[in-house]
């Protein structure tokens, strides 16, 4: 909460992109040495991302990318390949599988600090191909047994496009129906930008988390 709460204020005053403020918040939750997910690798920019915050000297992590289509992956691993250095590049392991399949290769309940969704179609990429409701729904389920104590999902959805409404209606439906004894769950939307990205944050309470 308190991470999702600075990175509000970040925005607030700098006017940063949703993917900025979705930047700042894992740069409050993630150390060296964490194991993060990107369940939707896209063409890799916040993979690299997550790969810098994970690493470490003497506090090596790690990052479980994951996209279905081909041209993803090879995208991802080639910006990986440019962007980072070799320590870096080898905290990253990618798996060309649906996101709703986390569970097959990251096996260890509550051991992730975050699991990063960017939803929609691949930047520069096929639109008719996109990311749906049922799989991210059943994706988000898995991502919440994965994650730790005060670790946190962010979600970044879109409505502009085809199938878009429905799985943001679905994120929503989800991340309101989760317990609040142990979640908060809260979404960010520009109220006068109707086909502007939504914005699904939620944090798995630990002892430090505030009750509200």
């Amino acid at each position: 909460l308190q991470a999702h709460d600075v990175a509000m204020r970040d925005f607030s005053l700098d006017g940063v992109r949703v993917t900025d403020l979705v930047h700042k918040i894992w740069k409050q939750v993630v150390t060296a040495g964490d194991t993060v997910i990107d369940a939707t690798c896209g063409n890799g920019h916040d993979t690299a991302f997550l790969a810098k915050l994970v690493s470490g000297e003497g506090n090596q992590g790690s990052v479980y990318g994951f996209d279905l289509q081909t041209i993803a992956i090879e995208n991802t691993s080639s910006f990986l390949d440019k962007e980072l250095n070799a320590n870096q590049r080898e905290r990253v392991c990618l798996h060309q599988m649906c996101h709703s399949r986390l569970g097959e290769v990251i096996k260890q309940k509550n051991s992730v600090s975050v699991v990063a969704f960017n939803l929609g179609y691949l930047p520069g990429g096929a639109k008719g191909m996109i990311t749906k409701a049922r799989t991210t729904v059943e994706a988000l389920g898995c991502a919440t047994t994965l994650l730790q104590l005060g670790g946190v999902i962010t979600v970044v959805s879109y409505v502009g496009h085809a199938g878009g409404r429905e799985e943001y209606e679905a994120v929503r439906d989800f991340s309101a129906g989760l317990p609040s004894d142990s979640w908060i769950s809260s979404q960010q939307e520009w109220l006068n930008r109707p086909l502007c990205p939504r914005l699904f944050v939620l944090v798995k309470k630990d002892s430090r988390t505030p009750n509200i």
